[in-house]
């Protein structure tokens, strides 16, 4: 599997940001790419950086809608998986949402964010609705994805219950600022999680500097083994390339031993 992960600036004209993504998703289709994954809300500004207004629901959308319209027809296009995030809109509710369309241009499923965060530049309950779609691992043509968006990947019990339900790789479309973990601890987290699940992670992070803050991009995909084997540039707008040997995911440790010396029975209800 060649996957690829869209690190692009966001400026404030919506339409200009949704072209230059259906762009990069040519342009990675072009060098081969089966999956390609934009960072949380790519093609709007990264709105929680300010307490939500009476009004915020306006600046949600609906899935099936106008964006996912698009990308779907391009997807049937390219042949290419497309995972994006959108503030999604579903009746009086606001989801942090992450749909996957298929190669053949349909909506395969939807991640929603499950766990909810707020503080300071990052007030997030004001705007999402904690995800209903429960844990999706979602079958296509070139692997088992799955998604963990932004927050929910501090969560061990959210990345294992991915592990369970035999996703090969996880996906990870972040917000990330500059400074926001030192000494490298987001990307020990995601090593960290490759290792002890046995799949692949890519997270594909935000980049630009904005209101509130400046988004560091990094992006990086870490194999099984949990060790970093793509990486982009800080600050810098990019598409970055990987390929992925899914036969890694039967050969880790997790897959060989973790996960089969597990001992559930001892575990209670407080954990998967």
């Amino acid at each position: 599997m060649r996957i690829a992960l869209i690190q692009q600036k966001s400026t404030s004209d919506k339409e200009y940001n949704i072209e230059k993504g259906l762009n990069a998703v040519r342009e990675a289709a072009n060098k081969g790419a089966n999956v390609i994954c934009f960072a949380e809300l790519a093609f709007t500004k990264f709105f929680p950086q300010k307490s939500a207004e009476k009004n915020f629901l306006e600046l949600a959308e609906t899935i099936p809608g106008p964006t996912t319209d698009l990308f779907s027809e391009l997807a049937k296009e390219v042949g290419s998986v497309i995972i994006l995030n959108l503030f999604e809109r579903y009746g009086d509710k606001a989801y942090d949402t992450s749909p996957i369309i298929n190669n053949d241009g349909k909506i395969l499923g939807l991640t929603r964010m499950i766990h909810i965060t707020d503080y300071t530049c990052f007030h997030e309950q004001s705007y999402y609705t904690p995800g209903d779609t429960d844990i999706p691992v979602h079958q296509t043509e070139f692997g088992k994805i799955g998604i963990a968006i932004c927050y929910d990947r501090h969560y061990p019990e959210y990345m294992r219950a991915l592990a369970l339900k035999g996703v090969e790789i996880v996906f990870v479309p972040q917000a990330g600022a500059v400074g926001e973990w030192p000494d490298g601890l987001y990307e020990a987290e995601m090593r960290v999680a490759a290792f002890q699940n046995g799949y692949y992670t890519a997270l594909c992070n935000r980049v630009g500097e904005e209101e509130c803050l400046n988004f560091a991009g990094e992006s990086f995909v870490c194999n099984p083994m949990g060790e970093v084997i793509a990486r982009a540039k800080s600050g810098t707008e990019e598409i970055l390339i990987c390929d992925v040997d899914l036969f890694a995911v039967n050969e880790s440790h997790a897959k060989k031993l973790f996960l089969k010396n597990r001992r559930p029975e001892l575990y209670g209800n407080w954990i998967v």
